[in-house]
């Protein structure tokens, strides 16, 4: 199996004739953690599955402005981020949900998701983190699932590393609470 060379597929994706091969090895690496960090922003399987078909899209329509002055990474995240963050404004004012009430939608589409597969603790582990706000699930579930570091995601996010860093404390704070009160 060949290894993925950032800066290779980058070069080849300034080539016209290589450009299609070369997305098509970034769509190999990053498909598989860029749908669990959608699936962990929208929850369903087939919503995951459409974002990150639009995340990829959107990337190969706009390869021209990737400038390789970020990461690749980073520029995909913050397509998925911006397209599970429009997906998320949709469904509320399309059910003109209040945040509480959008939580709870959020919680019955988990249980409900026959994809998932966790036991009782998993499932109590995953409704703490989606009662937290959006912002603070989003930073934790960089740093938590995806083991990212603090500066990417703020290249990601546009959020300082200091606020990302009160954030992620917070949302540990909160899940930890939650899991005391419903352990």
């Amino acid at each position: 199996m060949k290894h993925y060379n950032e800066e290779e597929i980058i070069a080849q994706l300034q080539e016209p004739q290589l450009q299609r091969n070369a997305f098509g090895e970034i769509v190999k690496h990053y498909s598989e953690p860029l749908y669990w960090q959608i699936r962990r922003m929208v929850l369903s399987h087939d919503d995951a599955n459409d974002l990150l078909q639009n995340t990829f899209i959107k990337a190969w329509n706009n390869l021209e402005y990737f400038r390789g002055d970020a990461r690749l990474s980073t520029w995909l995240y913050r397509i998925a981020f911006n397209e599970c963050l429009n997906f998320l404004n949709k469904q509320r004012a399309l059910n003109q949900l209040s945040l509480d009430d959008a939580e709870s939608a959020a919680l019955n589409k988990l249980e409900s998701d026959p994809y998932f597969d966790g036991d009782h603790t998993q499932l109590l582990f995953e409704k703490a983190i989606q009662t937290l706000p959006e912002k603070q699930r989003i930073v934790f579930n960089l740093k938590y699932f995806q083991e990212m570091k603090y500066e990417e995601m703020s290249d990601i996010l546009g959020t300082s590393v200091g606020a990302l860093k009160a954030s992620y404390h917070h949302a540990v704070k909160k899940i930890e609470e939650f899991l005391e009160q419903n352990d």
